[in-house]
């Protein structure tokens, strides 16, 4: 079986009145992305949760994917009607062929060497070092492959900084990958927080993956420290943290409170423009330094001087 597929070029303006007019003309998904995608002249964008996304791409295409028998040319035609245009838009055809849809996406995901003793390995891998620290992940629905630079950056950190017999919180665990990397590199116990289920069924199943003892390690989407009774939480040694710069701003008084005196954050998911204003609101009771970057991003971590 294979499927038609028809790409738009456009402008900001129209792709979201395209992509809508794509569907209503039996689109079975559309799509909308940056026309230099890949080329020197590829323009990221970043959003933040709760903040609107603002303009696509300067230079965006929409692509459309229709059932087999679709007429394209008489889509464009309708399109072109509906929406009033004075000219049909550029716009070019294409197949996409029948494919093992999952061993394409596995296949984008190998084993990655984080140091010369830390792997996190897909379970559709095999481990290249089976002596090393192997963290076998499957993310599921949930963010965290490790993949990422700012999954890197907390796992890199990890490795060089964390003591065993410490107790961690990974505030947004995703796939619990940090959580559980943590584990195996000597913290007694752990705590994972994911406001999405899918998250922590996630996290759950790669612990077990991994052979992590129950009594160690526990997932939720919530945290105790959010309900009245804040007196009775009792603090962990380390807090990691890798979402985003807008979340951790908002999180500050509570992920400032889980930190034990003389413990530390890491907080992660910071673009490097972004880590002046994250800096600012933790240091009243952290010694705060940017630790490293990796591409765009950077990894802010502290010592809590203050207690709360």
């Amino acid at each position: 079986m294979s499927w038609k597929t028809i790409i738009i070029q456009t402008d900001n303006a129209s792709a979201e009145a395209l992509s809508e007019a794509l569907m209503e003309q039996g689109a079975l998904s559309a799509d909308i992305h940056d026309a230099a995608a890949g080329t020197d002249q590829e323009q990221p964008l970043y959003g933040e949760p709760g903040l609107p996304l603002g303009e696509v791409w300067r230079k965006a295409e929409v692509s459309g994917i229709f059932e087999h028998d679709a007429d394209l040319d008489a889509v464009m035609q309708l399109i072109t009607k509906t929406l009033r245009l004075s000219d049909t838009p550029s716009y070019r055809k294409g197949i996409i062929e029948e494919q093992d849809w999952v061993r394409l996406t596995q296949s984008q995901f190998n084993p990655i060497c984080i140091s010369s003793r830390l792997w996190i390995v897909p379970t559709w891998h095999q481990p290249p070092d089976p002596s090393a620290i192997n963290l076998i992940l499957d993310p599921g629905l949930a963010f965290g492959t490790g993949s990422h630079p700012t999954t890197q950056l907390c796992l890199a950190w990890l490795d060089q900084n964390l003591q065993r017999g410490e107790t961690l919180l990974d505030y947004g665990c995703g796939s619990g990958i940090l959580a559980i990397a943590a584990l195996k590199l000597g913290a007694v116990h752990v705590t994972g927080i994911d406001i999405d289920p899918h998250a922590v069924k996630a996290s759950y199943a790669n612990a077990l993956l991994n052979a992590c003892e129950s009594s160690r390690c526990s997932f939720a989407s919530h945290y105790p420290i959010l309900t009245a009774d804040t007196d009775a939480v009792e603090q962990v040694d380390v807090v990691v943290a890798n979402i985003l710069s807008n979340p951790l701003i908002l999180l500050a008084p509570i992920l400032t409170r889980a930190v034990r005196a003389g413990g530390r954050i890491a907080l992660s998911g910071i673009l490097a423009s972004q880590a002046d204003e994250v800096l600012s609101l933790y240091r009243p009771w952290f010694d705060m330094h940017i630790h490293a970057g990796q591409e765009d991003w950077v990894l802010l971590t502290g010592t809590k001087t203050t207690d709360v």
